[in-house]
């Protein structure tokens, strides 16, 4: 319980500046982007306004919680731990390859697709 709690303490100081003059700010954030795709099928305002949603690859379904822990903790694990160069092999894979999904989409299982929510099906 307590590394679970480290952890998630660590990943919110990476959310803003690292001082703690904001800790609810960072809170705030990371339930909004941890808990909005779930609850509202893979969309958070900007993607919705943009007309894209996160969906898991496999069933296209919307993104559970264990998914959306997957694409936001772990992988904020993994780019701590290499200090920040998974995050530039991210950047290179999405231009790079055909499927263009980052590597928190390729650990969570889910990608970003076009999805407008106001244009009939």
């Amino acid at each position: 319980m307590l590394l679970s709690w480290s952890s998630l303490y660590i990943y919110f100081l990476c959310l803003t500046d690292g001082t703690a003059q904001e800790p609810y700010t960072r809170i705030i954030l990371f339930l909004y982007f941890f808990l909005v795709p779930v609850f509202w099928d893979g969309y958070t305002i900007g993607k919705r306004i943009c007309g894209i949603k996160i969906r898991k690859v496999k069933g296209r379904s919307k993104p559970g919680v264990f998914t959306m822990f997957r694409r936001i903790i772990v992988t904020g694990l993994v780019y701590m731990m290499t200090l920040g160069i998974a995050v530039i092999a991210s950047a290179l894979r999405v231009v790079g390859m055909n499927d263009h999904r980052s590597m928190y989409d390729q650990i969570a299982g889910t990608e970003v697709v076009f999805d407008d929510p106001y244009r009939g099906s």
